[in-house]
């Protein structure tokens, strides 16, 4: 898919083709779209950032093999100077203009804090369990993301408590207690981006709770957790679609805020759904869910659809991932099955109709004022 540099070079020129502006405006444009342009995330720097997490790989791998033979003050010594000079090196290079390099090295510096934590709490017999090191590994990634102002090492922070959410809830064994810190964990992380203008952090972070509120609805009453998201989803998505320069500038989310509160939405109608589904054949529960979530498939695809591809293509997965999962519960009568699939099409159908027709009666007088 084309970047928005690129669609916009493209406009300018249809443009100037058509008249509407003339040449010295379209290069004034070409020329401000191309000073504007962001060329951070070139494939230059991906590379970068892969022999980064390679290299520190590599590095944590040979101490570890080697760990018994190395003098203990050796250990320490060479695991502070690589984040040392990860993070001092890392901050040189970026100033002298090679930003990936720079980032690459402070992502090397992040990874070896990591292991510097598990390797010397194993050489001292520090006690504490692996969610106790990923919070503290979180803890410092942020603060150096904070103290450096990293859009990388802001997205680190997050995969990592995103990591600490895993082992905590469940890991190789479950564990009883729900994670509740990561709210909290998550609010900060939202609060950091913004000083370090991660917009990929908040994408991850709004993800993150999305999944962390399906955990909880899994581990307690699934519909005290699943419907406040479905009705919140529902509300930050009227309120990203009716007043989206507001929404935006407050959330600074590159207007991808509808796109995810449909996440949500369907993610809670599915909890709902999974909740309903034993008792489908003698309860209309699970049929209204299912109409539930069609109908708002259809109203997100009406109210946001012409502004994004990706809300239309997730709403057309979530559409597909509905059918399949009402044919699934329904399977052992298809009657009643063939029967919704009826309703839900002569309805989608009629709909179709209905806002066909609107849209010709709307753009009649118009038609009709230019013929005239």
């Amino acid at each position: 898919m084309a970047g928005y540099a690129t669609r916009m070079r493209v406009d300018i020129a249809r443009w100037r083709e058509a008249g509407l502006i003339d040449a010295p405006t379209a290069d004034a444009l070409v020329r401000d779209v191309a000073a504007n342009e962001r060329n951070s995330l070139s494939f230059g720097s991906i590379l970068a950032m892969m022999a980064a997490l390679l290299f520190c790989a590599a590095i944590l791998i040979f101490v570890a093999a080697n760990w018994e033979a190395i003098p203990r003050l050796a250990r320490v010594a060479a695991l502070f100077a690589v984040i040392l000079g990860g993070y001092v090196g890392g901050a040189v290079l970026k100033a002298r203009d090679h930003a990936a390099i720079g980032e690459a090295l402070w992502i090397v510096a992040a990874a070896a804090f990591g292991g510097s934590i598990a390797l010397i709490g194993q050489m001292y017999h520090l006690s504490g369990d692996e969610d106790s090191a990923l919070l503290t590994w979180c803890a410092g990634t942020a603060l150096a993301a904070v103290a450096l102002r990293s859009n990388p090492l802001t997205v680190a922070s997050v995969g990592i408590a995103d990591a600490w959410l895993f082992v905590r809830w469940g890991g190789v064994f479950r564990r009883a207690e729900s994670p509740h810190l990561f709210a909290a964990m998550a609010l900060v992380l939202f609060a950091i981006s913004f000083w370090t203008r991660s917009q990929a952090a908040r994408h991850l972070i709004v993800l993150s709770i999305v999944f962390y509120l399906l955990l909880l609805a899994i581990d307690h009453n699934t519909f005290q957790v699943a419907i406040p998201l479905m009705l919140v989803s529902a509300l930050l998505f009227a309120a990203s679609i009716l007043a989206a320069g507001p929404v935006d500038r407050i959330a600074q989310i590159g207007g991808r805020l509808p796109l995810h509160a449909l996440i949500g939405f369907l993610a809670g109608l599915a909890m709902v759904q999974f909740e309903l589904a034993d008792a489908a054949s003698y309860n209309s529960g699970f049929a209204i869910a299912s109409a539930a979530a069609l109908a708002g498939i259809v109203a997100a695809i009406m109210l946001g659809g012409r502004e994004s591809r990706g809300l239309r293509w997730l709403a057309y997965a979530g559409f597909a991932f509905e059918l399949a999962v009402i044919y699934v519960v329904m399977l052992q009568s298809m009657l009643d099955t063939a029967g919704f699939f009826l309703s839900a099409a002569v309805l989608l159908g009629i709909l179709a109709l209905v806002i066909i027709r609107v849209e010709k009666r709307m753009k009649a007088p118009a038609g009709g004022g230019a013929a005239a």
